[in-house]
């Protein structure tokens, strides 16, 4: 039984929302990959047209392979997380049937996807915290001003991180081109003496 893997890398984002859709075919295997920031709220909402036959695995993974959620025969529904570390999430769609490809229609996957302030449902928040229309906006500017201050402070880091490692690099080659220049003088000098004992054995000079 055939199976496709198809991945869709998507770009890095602090705070996004996003929507997709797209065929998935049956007995394969779609995957959507995104690099998210550390302690960032995501939220998502599918659907998936359902076919005669036909069961459509959800799950989401991070790049240790550790489980955020997962839905047997996944049809609507919604999921939330909470990122623990920076690193790669992989959110994967996965059909199985029993008649095979070509005799069972394309499923369509609608897709919605939120992170980090977009995530947040506010309108919650006023009702739990009793907050004024006002003060509901100036929390959202708050948290939207706060993760803007993480993501520079982030760039920052990757920045210093870059300069070290392009430092250490250069400090590296240095040495490399200088030990290199050593070795060839010292061999030219080699060949010099070697060239001269032989041809005085030769007695081509004195």
């Amino acid at each position: 039984m055939a199976r496709v893997t198809a991945l869709l890398i998507l770009p890095v984002l602090l705070e996004s929302v996003y929507s997709i859709s797209f065929f998935l075919p049956v007995n394969s295997r779609k995957c959507l990959r995104e690099e998210i920031h550390k302690d960032v709220l995501v939220t998502g909402e599918y659907e998936l047209t359902e076919q005669p036959n036909t069961k459509t695995h959800l799950k989401i993974t991070d790049s240790s392979t550790h489980t955020l959620y997962s839905k047997e025969d996944a049809t609507k529904g919604k999921f939330a997380f909470t990122t623990e570390d920076y690193d790669m999430f992989e959110v994967c769609f996965e059909s199985k049937s029993p008649l095979g490809t070509g005799r069972v229609p394309d499923q369509l996957v609608n897709l919605d996807m939120k992170h980090g302030v977009e995530a947040k449902n506010y309108e919650e928040i006023a009702k739990v915290e009793k907050l004024k229309p006002l003060e509901v906006e100036l929390r959202r500017l708050e948290d939207l001003s706060e993760s803007i201050v993480n993501d520079f402070a982030y760039m920052k880091k990757r920045e210093e991180e870059m300069r070290d490692t392009n430092e250490s690099t250069n400090t590296r080659v240095l040495y490399f081109s200088i030990f290199s220049m050593c070795c060839l003088i010292g061999l030219a000098t080699w060949q010099v003496f070697y060239l001269r004992r032989f041809f005085k054995a030769k007695k081509l000079i004195e």
